[in-house]
């Protein structure tokens, strides 16, 4: 009956889990968000124009899942500049190559 009095040590089921934040979503949140923008720019741009932003927005997709656990903020900084990036390619395409609606 010894052995029934003895206890055993249990570790926390959650440890190091008090500090997740909500930056890293939002990241992720804003560049799938911008993939409408960059996939809708075919009523503008000619196809090549759009595999071109599509690539570059798929960089910044991959920038993103492995940055989510090394540098978290920085996701908010690549989801935000997308949208801003995708308006210089549409006007440059523009103004470059004479893409018009």
């Amino acid at each position: 009956m010894a052995g029934l009095n003895r206890r055993r040590r249990i570790k926390p089921v959650v440890e190091g889990r008090g500090d997740l934040s909500f930056t890293p979503f939002l990241g992720m949140i804003l560049i799938v968000s911008s993939l409408f923008l960059y996939g809708a720019s075919g009523l503008i741009a000619p196809w090549w124009g759009i595999v071109a932003m599509l690539v570059i927005w798929l960089v910044l997709f991959v920038l993103c899942c492995r940055w989510w656990s090394a540098h978290p903020k920085r996701l908010v900084w690549i989801g935000g500049l997308s949208f801003p990036l995708w308006f210089v390619l549409i006007v440059g395409g523009a103004l470059a190559f004479g893409w018009k609606s």
